[in-house]
């Protein structure tokens, strides 16, 4: 079946996994975002431990997801993999501490006579949800405003700057888009608490930030995507493969891909929704519209910048160092031996959501925390 596609379809085929996991992955970035409300809605210790343990039931899937977006992409793309991580290396090595301080607060915060206390490792989750996903949004706005990076012959990479990754955190176009994935994740945690909490005053204080998160999300994401909809974009030439710079690019693509116009439409929609439901009616099912609304957005937005003769990594410092679909993927015998190992990916998926749906059977509460595992 996969011996029979042409490389290019197998490129595209990789690509459009890639982009799911990475728009799964920002799904799941309700835990950072909700792991920045552990003070300012957790005003008691038994509140705090409340917010990390409704947290902690699914940590574990945005770090394997963040994993398996990271290994997917090296085994797919590893032209991308080499240049991105070995070139912007200092903006991946905070991102990964972040991470891991995640890990190690998830599994040390409750241990007998542990060195830091309760208290440090609760501020280690803060910055892994405040560092983690601005710098992840950053990260993936240099899918459309470029990076500084050249390719020789031999595709060694060799970075402008000696910042190596970090100067993208100073680009106003980045920035919008780190703050917009920000106050996204926050705005999923708020409704994810709403939706597992059995805790009065933490959900009163829940639905009281849900509207001071939203309006900057709003505001962020209005102005990322109407910057992206107005600037120059990279296009290829797909008999030459030479990058330029085309007007508007961004607009084209989605008007050309109309199912992806489609989807982008509909995700806004359905996370509009899912925050009008939480804020009009104070309702708990928000998150089961901004959820799959976050997936179609960031799925489109992936598409966008891939798909339609588009350079997905393109270099603003040598042009026609820019990485497409079709100079940056693995070869024909790697992409088919890796897409036989993809169709388990169903199964995975179908475990995912028996084991969120075993442990999100109870909401958690005062009493679960005396009774039951604590992190």
């Amino acid at each position: 079946m996969f011996g029979n596609l042409s490389i290019l379809e197998l490129q595209q085929y990789w690509f459009v996994i890639i982009s799911l996991l990475g728009a799964i992955l920002v799904f799941l970035f309700f835990v950072q975002g909700g792991q920045t409300f552990i003070f300012r809605i957790g005003q008691s210790e038994t509140e705090r431990t409340i917010i990390v343990n409704t947290l902690g039931r699914k940590w574990e899937f945005t770090f394997t997801t963040l994993v398996t977006f990271g290994g997917a992409f090296f085994a797919s793309f590893p032209l991308f993999y080499a240049t991105s991580f070995g070139g912007a290396y200092w903006v991946w090595m905070v991102i990964l501490f972040a991470f891991v301080i995640q890990a190690v607060s998830y599994e040390f915060r409750t241990k007998a006579s542990n060195l830091l206390g309760k208290k440090t490792y609760e501020w280690f989750l803060f910055i892994n949800g405040l560092v983690g996903t601005f710098l992840v949004g950053v990260a993936v706005a240099t899918f459309f405003s470029g990076a500084r990076f050249s390719l020789n012959d031999m595709n060694s990479v060799r970075w402008a700057t000696e910042a190596h990754g970090l100067e993208a955190a100073l680009d106003p176009f980045n920035l919008a888009l780190g703050l917009t994935v920000f106050f996204l994740a926050r705005v999923l945690g708020l409704l994810y608490f709403m939706k597992t909490i059995d805790n009065e005053n933490i959900i009163t204080r829940a639905k009281k930030a849900l509207l001071y998160n939203a309006v900057p999300f709003v505001v962020f994401f209005l102005l990322f995507a109407v910057w992206l909809m107005l600037r120059e974009g990279y296009a290829v030439n797909p008999v030459s493969g030479e990058v330029f710079m085309e007007p508007y690019k961004y607009l084209h693509n989605l008007l050309e891909m109309r199912a992806v116009l489609v989807m982008f439409l509909a995700g806004v929609l359905a996370v509009l929704g899912g925050i009008a439901t939480g804020l009009i009616r104070g309702r708990t099912n928000g998150i089961w519209l901004t959820g799959p609304g976050t997936i179609l957005v960031v799925f489109s937005l992936f598409m966008l910048a891939g798909f339609n003769n588009t350079a997905f990594y393109p270099s603003a410092y040598d042009l026609q160092s820019s990485l497409t679909i079709g100079n940056a993927s693995s070869s024909h015998y790697t992409l088919v031996a890796m897409s036989w190992v993809s169709l388990i990916v169903p199964v995975v998926l179908v475990y995912i959501i028996f084991a969120w749906t075993a442990l999100n059977r109870k909401k958690v509460d005062e009493k679960e925390m005396e009774e039951g595992h604590v992190y």
